[in-house]
C-alpha cells in the first residue's frame, strides 16, 4: 500500500493501475477501496486492471 500510494505519480494527481490479481494477493480489494475512498480518489477496473485516478476532480466516462 505505501509502495502504490507513494508513487510520484500519486503526489502529481495523476493515474496509477495495479494488476487485479496482485490487489488480491497483497492488500485484498476492500482495504485498497478503503484507501482510494478516504483519499478522495476514483477506481475503476477495466481489462484486468485496477485504475486509480489520483485526484478528487468530477469523474465523467465518456465512452
Amino acid at each position: 500500500m505505501d509502495q502504490l500510494f507513494g508513487a510520484k505519480a500519486v503526489r502529481d494527481g495523476g493515474v496509477v493501475r495495479r494488476k487485479l490479481k496482485d490487489v488480491d494477493r497483497e492488500v485484498g480489494r476492500d482495504i485498497l477501496l478503503e484507501e482510494v475512498n478516504r483519499r478522495g480518489y476514483h477506481a475503476v477496473i477495466c481489462g484486468g486492471q485496477f485504475i486509480i485516478i489520483c485526484n478528487s476532480g468530477r469523474l465523467q466516462v465518456l465512452t
